[in-house]
């Protein structure tokens, strides 16, 4: 740092006028200001002296106002370190950078070839799990009914369906998994006839628990017998329908009852299912009550070890499969699907399909004081049933999907040339002429 010299001496000689020069001035604040020469701090004087004989060395890390303006950076890269001889210090931890952008890199084109298969793997893992038709997009929910619709559901987006999505192009996307979401509101049930409210709000909760049983059960759907709902049945129905798993037939028909698929053919996708329909009570004239219920059940299904080889073989016309063929799991003791062995694949088996099966049932529950029937006990008064997308004149205990990967295999059977209906269409009533038909969508 610079420092000012000292001013000349003050000259001994007095003036030549006799008049002193600096009796005039004045030693204010302005004066001090504007001193061209000013009195050093002590720290700088000692400073000064220090750094005569022992210099001051840059450490390399800062700068001062000497040293001039700050180089410019590229890129907004930082300044390369250096030591306090100005040698360039080595970066440290940078190795690694270089891998991560090449994978980055790479995992960004391969995602950007496969634009589908990133929705279905975002779908699958961080959607709704419904198999939704578009990743991230919300499928609408679709309340319970309450009374009977006057039009069939809109169309969707056909796309084909699979395992990964199995409810793409499926009007029952949005629809309840469980038949706990539908009425009666609790509350609303009264008296009827010799019941009290509460015993015929526990009527209706034995029907509900029935349909589960029948109808959802995995077990069941999986081709399991299903001991749960042969349970609930009074003993002339519970006869009939042991019978019919016996030696099914035409008139027999254990699909009446149950909604079973045969593993063989068709292995159900999942343990959840949809459906969608109402439950009402009322009186029965004779101090009874009737639950009257009307539901429509879907099951998404992916193909079988021996779906291809039955979609070829000519449809059977005389007796059904022997009543001792095995149901899938075993002696009617099957596991819940996600614990079974799976079925050894087949070709196109990313593909599958739906069956639709609707059920109106009504249910009686006698005046005990004027019937000779058990308590906790389901009586059939009456029951219709109609299945879409199952082979026609099979009546082998199972429902046989079709599935689209079949359809143009040479030599397979040619599809059901009657009358097209829709199955999701709840405004009409179920079809009971027993024509073979097609569907419209599935």
């Amino acid at each position: 740092m610079p420092i000012a010299e000292d001013p000349e001496p003050r000259p001994s000689e007095e003036p030549k006028d006799g008049k002193d020069p600096f009796a005039d001035l004045v030693l204010d604040e302005e004066f001090v200001r504007g001193a061209a020469v000013k009195e050093q701090a002590g720290r700088t004087r000692m400073l000064a002296a220090r750094w005569q004989h022992t210099p001051p060395v840059d450490p390399g890390g800062r700068r001062s106002v000497n040293d001039g303006p700050r180089p410019q950076r590229r890129f907004a890269r930082r300044a390369r370190p250096v030591d306090p001889w100005g040698n360039p210090r080595p970066r440290r931890g940078g190795r690694w950078r270089t891998p991560l952008f090449v994978v980055l890199t790479v995992a960004l084109v391969l995602a950007a070839l496969n634009v589908d298969g990133l929705r279905s793997w975002y779908s699958t893992r961080f959607g709704d799990g419904s198999g939704g038709t578009t990743a991230g997009t919300p499928v609408a929910t679709v309340a319970p009914e309450t009374a009977a619709p006057t039009a069939a559901p809109p169309p969707v987006d056909p796309k084909q369906p699979t395992v990964d999505r199995p409810w793409a192009g499926s009007p029952a996307e949005g629809w309840p998994t469980t038949v706990d979401a539908f009425g009666p509101e609790p509350g609303t049930v009264t008296r009827i006839g010799v019941f009290g409210a509460d015993q015929v709000a526990a009527q209706v909760e034995l029907v509900k628990r029935y349909l589960v049983a029948a109808n959802l059960d995995p077990r069941t759907v999986a081709g399991a017998r299903p001991e749960a709902a042969l349970a609930m049945l009074g003993p002339e129905d519970r006869a009939a329908a042991e019978k019919a798993l016996a030696s099914p037939s035409r008139e027999q028909d254990p699909t009446n009852w149950f909604s079973r698929f045969d593993g063989r053919d068709a292995i159900p996708v999942g343990d959840t299912y949809r459906l969608q329909g109402r439950i009402s009570v009322e009186g029965d004239g004779k101090r009874g009550v009737l639950v009257h219920t009307d539901f429509t059940f879907v099951y998404p299904l992916r193909p079988g070890p021996d779906a291809a080889k039955r979609a070829t073989a000519p449809r059977p016309s005389g007796p059904p499969r022997p009543a001792s063929s095995p149901a899938p799991g075993g002696g009617g003791v099957a596991k819940p699907v996600g614990l079974l062995t799976p079925a050894a694949d087949v070709a196109g088996d990313t593909w599958t399909a739906r069956t639709v099966v609707r059920r109106v049932d009504t249910f009686r529950f006698y005046d005990p004081a004027k019937f000779n029937v058990e308590r906790y006990r389901l009586y059939f008064e009456k029951t219709t049933t109609d299945a879409g997308n199952t082979e026609c004149d099979v009546y082998d205990g199972w429902y046989h999907p079709q599935f689209d990967q079949f359809a143009a295999v040479a030599g397979a059977s040619p599809a059901p040339s009657g009358p097209t209906s829709d199955p999701y269409d709840r405004s009409q009533e179920p079809r009971t002429d027993g024509v073979c038909g097609t569907v419209s969508r599935s």
